[in-house]
């Protein structure tokens, strides 16, 4: 099920921003939840990867946008999303969840200039 005001945002940003899902875990559970959430159209490419660290947003900023510096990983997980994200010369959002894994927890990095962090969804268009 799609976190509260995913549909909206997206449908939102489509269009005006290049929009690339970038999703860890086994490729066909990943494909079965994206098919599941009725918004695999909205986006523009899905990167479903193995590991997400530095190395990885920096190729995906690359291959798909003008680089890491041109590009912003929005997340519920500090570990694999924003962080490494931010590692990689992007913005890192992030958008805490109650059900986030005790394994993805990780030190908000506050004093990076490029994290930012909202309530839910519904407050990136304005971000």
């Amino acid at each position: 099920e799609p976190l509260p005001h995913a549909r909206e945002t997206v449908e939102k940003l489509a269009g005006s921003y290049h929009l690339v899902l970038i999703t860890k875990g086994d490729l066909f559970d990943q494909e079965r939840k994206l098919a599941q959430s009725g918004m695999g159209d909205l986006f523009d490419a899905v990167e479903i990867v193995s590991d997400k660290s530095a190395a990885t947003y920096a190729r995906i900023f690359s291959r798909n946008g003008d680089g890491p510096q041109n590009s912003m990983m929005v997340g519920n997980s500090l570990k694999s999303d924003v962080v490494p994200a931010i590692e990689a010369g992007g913005w890192g959002i992030h958008v805490p969840h109650e059900l986030t894994w005790a394994i993805e927890h990780a030190e908000a990095p506050v004093a990076a200039p490029r994290f930012r962090e909202i309530a839910d969804l519904g407050e990136l268009p304005a971000l």
